[in-house]
């Protein structure tokens, strides 16, 4: 009987051994989520694709402290406080002149002017020249936001009037303003 049980011992400690070399470690166990979650996809390669990043999230490469952070392909702006936290993000419609990636001012203020396009906007906050076309940000009066004349060079980054007041109250001359890819 002693000869079974030992066996029986040494069967169930190989099997656990067995277990607990492909389980993972009981600190990686305590942060893997309880609720399911898809597997990447595959891509036609076979190779799996990197997850989609919440569109809305803040840049990881966006600078320090207070500023503007406006992302080109992202077509979004984020107005970031003193600790880093965001304040307001919102979509915008980029001008067909864009500024380089970097790190500006606000150089100037206009509270309303007629926009390079010929439309009447306000809350006019710009930053940057760029192939002598001055870039800001600023909302069309008649809340539109549509595409610009790609023949025109214009550097209006068009908005919603409810996004230009926030912008206006929080981007004051000398403000940064981030540029990312």
């Amino acid at each position: 009987m002693a000869g079974l049980t030992a066996a029986a011992l040494a069967a169930v400690a190989f099997l656990a051994y067995q277990a607990s070399a492909v389980a993972p470690p009981p600190a990686e166990l305590a942060a893997t989520p309880r609720s399911p979650q898809a597997a990447p996809s595959a891509t036609a390669t076979g190779t799996p694709e990197e997850p989609r990043k919440d569109p809305v999230a803040l840049p990881a490469k966006s600078g320090q402290g207070e500023r503007v952070v406006y992302g080109l392909a992202d077509r979004r702006v984020w107005l970031v406080d003193e600790r880093g936290r965001v304040t307001h993000t919102f979509s915008v419609m980029p001008s067909t002149v864009s500024p380089p990636p970097g790190t500006y001012a606000v150089t100037s203020r206009s509270g309303s002017v007629r926009g390079s396009d010929g439309v009447q906007i306000e809350h006019v906050v710009r930053f940057a020249t760029v192939q002598d076309v001055s870039i800001g940000f600023s909302a069309a009066v008649d809340g539109s936001t549509p595409s610009p004349d790609p023949s025109r060079k214009t550097g209006g980054i068009r908005m919603k009037r409810a996004d230009g007041d926030a912008l206006w109250q929080f981007a004051v001359i000398g403000e940064k303003v981030v540029v990312v890819p």
